[in-house]
């Protein structure tokens, strides 16, 4: 897609994200991206746009549970990459690691397997950066199982949370 057909597509895509005060808790602004799942051409466009500066640098793709994953799946079938899912405790049969973080309204565990080669360059991608905690923990579970983090992805980030300190570098495609 040429640069100014992506710009305007990438506009529609973010115009399409609701936000929805006090879900899940009371004080917390939820940014819903059910509608530009649902738009093939905005989901296309996000696609491109978040894994397009790491082209040629990764060659696997991390999608955090739960709307990670299903960015992360689109753009592992875009870049023509496999996919591992990093998921909340108890959800995989055969975790090989798992690490405990804190969320802006509480904490959480999150596991991975370890079925990628030593060495592999993975490309990182969640919804959102908040105050950083499920990134830096799935970051620090693709290094603890040998591989690198070749870039972090994210669709949008809340600031003022302090996530950009916590992880530093990354991609964002929508500027909020």
């Amino acid at each position: 897609m040429p640069s100014s057909e992506l710009s305007s597509a990438l506009t529609r895509a973010e115009s399409l994200i609701r936000s929805i005060p006090d879900y899940p808790e009371p004080g917390i602004l939820f940014r819903d991206i059910t509608p530009l799942l649902a738009d093939a051409e905005a989901l296309r466009a996000t696609t491109d746009a978040i894994i397009e500066p790491f082209a040629g640098q990764f060659d696997v793709i991390a999608g955090i549970e739960a709307r990670g994953f299903l960015i992360a799946g689109a753009a592992a079938i875009a870049a023509g990459t496999g996919l591992i899912p990093i998921r909340k405790a108890g959800k995989l049969p055969r975790p090989a690691a798992s690490v405990d973080y804190s969320l802006e309204y509480g904490t959480a565990t999150i596991e991975m397997h370890d079925d990628l080669p030593a060495g592999s360059r993975v490309l990182l991608i969640d919804d959102v950066l908040a105050t950083g905690g499920t990134l830096a923990a799935g970051r620090q579970l693709i290094e603890r199982l040998g591989s690198h983090v070749a870039g972090i992805s994210v669709l949008f980030e809340i600031e003022g949370l302090g996530g950009r300190d916590a992880i530093g570098d990354l991609h964002t495609v929508f500027h909020s």
